[in-house]
């Protein structure tokens, strides 16, 4: 983050000239594939914010890319790069899923959801721990070893799935399913205009934690503590701070706010465990964390976006067949290429022209 400007500038600003470019070479992209880029975008804003189901699949979109932003942002304020929320969450649907199949149809909804929540959030914390070991204990960079830890996930999840969780007789590549009482509650039971959506009780868990994040980093002691090793690690231990165990921790509240993304869509909307169901969402937590700045309301709106962007961009591509579904993919890459490795691009003419403005009333 850029030091010379002002925190709006640099909160605000900044990202909404990365966002700006990336969607503007999106659209020459669009222009190119023969569409035009002010129809597509008109049919994608209606279809995401148009009407009250539209916005409960962005809300639902929105949810996970939540609970990933938070993983990658967490470990962020303490100077490291969790690139494995995508392997995490992976694993913690499989925590979430040996609970559903062990109780789901002997307790009770109220007691299995917990249960449930609690798996997931243990599995992913479980993944997360290694590297953070790692990295406090041997050296080894965080950001190698959770590349490489969502590979072996990946691995593990389609050796176990196939192997131990097909039901005799079955061909799709998934768990059987879980009992209608332990389906996680959808919020259409309470807004019926909402209609069959699967937007369900996670998205308001989604909000709590965010509002636990913002007390956790700025309003604890320990939050203070994270913030001080992320900005300075080697002034942090001369001042005899514990920086491995730092480093394990926030490494482990990381493993399990990915973790407990996988209730979104496989407790809440799904309601079993297949193959590849977090579609990249880990990475996309990437690109919130890094648009919203690591900031709660920011991480908001980045998922918002990319919550659009994924419903908006499934009707624009059954509604428009020049478009195919992938541009969305690449519009979200370039997303991540602008806020991310590029995300100063325009800081030098932006501390220009806000100097020249100073000078100019001085």
């Amino acid at each position: 983050m850029n030091t010379d400007l002002p925190r709006w500038a640099s909160n605000f600003a900044l990202p909404l000239f990365n966002l700006m470019s990336a969607l503007l070479v999106a659209a020459g992209v669009i222009y190119f594939l023969g569409e035009s880029p002010s129809e597509a975008l008109a049919i994608l804003i209606r279809a995401a914010l148009g009407n009250a189901e539209g916005v409960a699949y962005t809300l639902f979109y929105t949810t996970t890319f939540i609970f990933t932003g938070l993983s990658v942002a967490l470990a962020m304020k303490a100077g490291l790069f969790n690139i494995g929320s995508d392997g995490q969450m992976y694993i913690g649907g499989l925590g979430l899923t040996l609970v559903m199949l062990q109780f789901d149809a002997s307790l009770p909804v109220w007691l299995i959801i917990p249960l449930a929540i609690m798996g997931a959030a243990v599995f992913g914390a479980a993944w997360a721990f290694i590297p953070g070991y790692l990295q406090a204990k041997r050296g080894s960079h965080v950001v190698v070893t959770t590349i490489m830890f969502n590979f072996i996930a990946a691995s593990l999840m389609n050796f176990l799935i196939i192997t131990y969780m097909v039901p005799a007789g079955e061909q799709n590549p998934a768990s059987r399913m879980f009992a209608e009482q332990a389906w996680l509650p959808r919020l259409n039971a309470w807004l019926p205009s909402l209609g069959e959506t699967p937007l369900n009780l996670t998205f308001l868990l989604a909000l709590f934690c965010l509002a636990a994040y913002g007390v956790l980093v700025w309003r604890t002691r320990w939050g203070y503590t994270l913030r001080a090793v992320g900005k300075n690690h080697h002034g942090c231990h001369y001042a005899g701070i514990n920086i491995v165990a730092v480093t394990i921790v926030t490494m482990l509240i990381s493993g399990a706010l990915a973790g407990v993304a996988a209730m979104n869509s496989v407790a809440g909307s799904m309601h079993y465990l297949s193959l590849n169901f977090t579609g990249g969402a880990g990475f996309i937590g990437i690109a919130v964390a890094l648009m919203g700045r690591q900031h709660p309301v920011g991480i908001f709106l980045a998922s918002l976006l990319f919550g659009i962007l994924m419903q908006g961009g499934f009707d624009l591509s059954l509604e428009k067949a020049n478009i195919p579904a992938e541009t969305f993919v690449f519009i979200q890459g370039l997303i991540i290429l602008f806020c991310g490795a590029m995300e100063n691009m325009y800081a030098p003419a932006l501390t220009r022209i806000l100097n020249l403005k100073w000078r100019h009333h001085v």
